[in-house]
């Protein structure tokens, strides 16, 4: 196990990652602890999933042990009165999800101000909660951090305490809203990112935003997620469709009911589509304001909101509709591209981030570079008058397994425990 500690003056050189070409299959597995504030519990099941697909195919490899740290805010009522908050205090102080033992250690965090304060109180929670895991006996030889702030801020201070190797993923908002947004975080970012021994990020977009905080590009490696292709698999779509009580031409929108998600645009573009139908999947604060929208501009007969749906349940929702709408304003890698391009529907996105490197060919779908409801319905009847074959939707889907992510993050760590060590021979 290597208990080595972080040095702010270390050679150039000493984090440049050199990946072996294969992994070592004869290695004893890396054990993983992972600290991320995104991940699922009993109480909130879709709340960072997309971190769990990773880390659950991860752990199928067999060349892991992962322990999932996942804080949660504290909050003293556990009630729906209380929004998010109320659910977060719902969550269980442990379970094992996938055969992945997660805990969830509370910490504090003032609404609307807890931006500043989020790692300080982040990482006091987790020395805490990470000591005494080690003094019940576990031992770790890396941490890997998702989301770079607090999450990785913390994380990295974490492995300096703790004398450990630190791994961070970027994933979205945490680089493309951060950085430009908030010019402290980016500069904690920045020296984070020095530090690490390791950096992934799930797009090519999200790289380029390190590099021009003056990272070397050689130490950013690129592991986009993949999609599950045993559970996102075409369904017999008129028997979708039936289940639903489809009988016209049918857009789906997936995503939280927030504003940049762009379900608003979605719903407007009805206006110039008469025909067309809107199937909107997710919960979140803009479920009464976008209804109102929806009555205000005459199509309330014609969106149709199914609220929170299990993963389990999404394969016959994309099976049934004919084209999955996304006009976000922000994403790192959409995941729901890939699930609904898996069951064999088309996507019609905005161009923003990596979206572009998902969507980059017609039996993918139509990408949107006029984000308004008239580009999108403007896409929408492009990729109406020349629909792709949904089988070749579905093989194009098929390149984007998770084996290859799985085994270059695989590589990412046992880089990093390598270099750690051999900065640590050097110094001996």
């Amino acid at each position: 196990m290597v208990r080595l500690g972080m040095n702010d003056k270390t050679e150039k050189d000493s984090h440049t990652l050199t990946l072996p070409k294969s992994v070592d299959q004869h290695s004893a597995p890396i054990k993983v602890l992972t600290i991320t504030t995104l991940y699922p519990n009993a109480a909130q099941p879709s709340h960072g999933i997309f971190v769990e697909n990773r880390l659950r195919n991860l752990a199928e490899t067999g060349e892991v042990l992962l322990r999932v740290v996942a804080p949660v805010p504290w909050f003293p009522w556990k009630s729906k009165c209380f929004g998010r908050y109320g659910t977060f205090a719902k969550a269980p102080s442990a379970e094992v999800r996938y055969g992945i033992p997660i805990t969830h250690p509370r910490y504090f965090l003032i609404p609307k101000i807890g931006m500043t304060v989020a790692p300080v109180s982040l990482r006091a929670t987790i020395l805490r909660h990470v000591r005494s895991l080690i003094a019940a006996g576990s031992n770790f030889d890396l941490i890997d951090a998702h989301f770079f702030y607090p999450d990785g801020i913390a994380a990295a201070w974490l492995a300096q305490r703790l004398g450990l190797p630190v791994v961070i993923t970027a994933r979205g908002t945490d680089l493309n809203d951060y950085v430009s947004r908030y010019p402290a975080v980016g500069r904690a970012i920045r020296l984070t990112a020095e530090r690490a021994d390791g950096l992934i990020v799930v797009c090519n977009a999200l790289k380029d935003v390190l590099v021009k905080l003056g990272i070397p590009p050689e130490r950013v490696q690129v592991l986009r997620n993949g999609v599950d292709l045993q559970l996102f698999t075409p369904m017999a779509r008129d028997t979708a469709r039936a289940i639903l009580g489809i009988t016209r031409p049918t857009l789906l929108s997936v995503g939280h009911l927030i504003e940049r998600k762009g379900h608003d645009i979605a719903i407007a573009a009805l206006m110039t589509l008469p025909g067309f139908d809107l199937l909107i999947v997710g919960d979140g604060p803009d479920r009464s304001k976008l209804a109102a929208l929806a009555h205000n501009l005459g199509m309330a007969d014609r969106v149709r909101f199914l609220g929170h749906v299990s993963h389990a349940d999404l394969p016959g929702i994309y099976s049934a509709a004919d084209a999955l709408i996304l006009p976000s304003s922000r994403e790192g890698w959409a995941n729901v591209l890939l699930e609904s391009m898996a069951c064999g529907t088309p996507v019609v996105a905005s161009a923003v981030w990596g979206t572009p490197e998902i969507v980059c060919t017609p039996a993918a779908g139509v990408l949107v570079h006029d984000r308004t409801s008239a580009g999108f319905a403007t896409a929408i009847k492009q990729l109406f008058a020349k629909p792709p074959d949904r089988s070749a939707t579905r093989a194009y889907a098929e390149m984007f397994s998770w084996e290859s992510t799985s085994l270059g993050q695989i590589r990412v760590f046992r880089s990093a425990i390598a270099n750690a060590q051999r900065r640590h021979d050097r110094r001996e």
